[in-house]
């Protein structure tokens, strides 16, 4: 799943309509921003650690769906804090952990908003631009997300 794609059906999910789209829509909107990212990391994980071209493989379908929403969150709330990462990685982990707050407010808070057009609009624009300064990031800084994200830290 292409994190462009993803995005672009945000996009239009916020869009949709004359002038209001719908409270569904945008929280729609907001989940699917989310989802973009978790694909961008998800599928950056698989081809790093097993290799693009082998991406029929069983071994890069099992890194791929290996990752986890709550243990990729709190690897990022560790990650972003810490000077030794890359800006852009910092950056996009920064944004996963907001994007996935804001997912599970969409998805399942139904007294949180309302949500406005523009702050949707916003957020994917954010999501899009953190997506695009993770894929030009050092292969290294972004190998060192992926097993980050996928295996849990464990005392020395």
């Amino acid at each position: 799943m292409k994190s462009t794609d993803l995005l672009n059906t945000a996009r239009g999910l916020a869009k949709t309509g004359t002038r209001r789209p719908t409270q569904a829509n945008l929280r729609r909107a907001t989940s699917t921003a989310y989802y973009a990212m978790f694909h961008c990391l998800a599928s950056s994980s698989a081809d790093l650690l097993v290799g693009k071209t082998r991406r029929r493989s069983s071994a890069w379908h099992q890194v791929y769906r290996g990752l986890e929403h709550g243990t990729a969150r709190r690897a990022c709330q560790r990650l972003k804090t810490l000077e030794s990462n890359a800006p852009a990685i910092r950056h996009f982990a920064e944004k996963f952990v907001d994007l996935q707050q804001k997912r599970q407010r969409a998805d399942y808070a139904m007294d949180s908003g309302p949500y406005s057009k523009s702050d949707v609009l916003a957020d994917i624009a954010a999501v899009e631009f953190a997506i695009r300064q993770f894929e030009r990031a050092d292969v290294e800084a972004r190998r060192g997300l992926a097993t980050n994200v996928l295996f849990r830290k464990r005392p020395s």
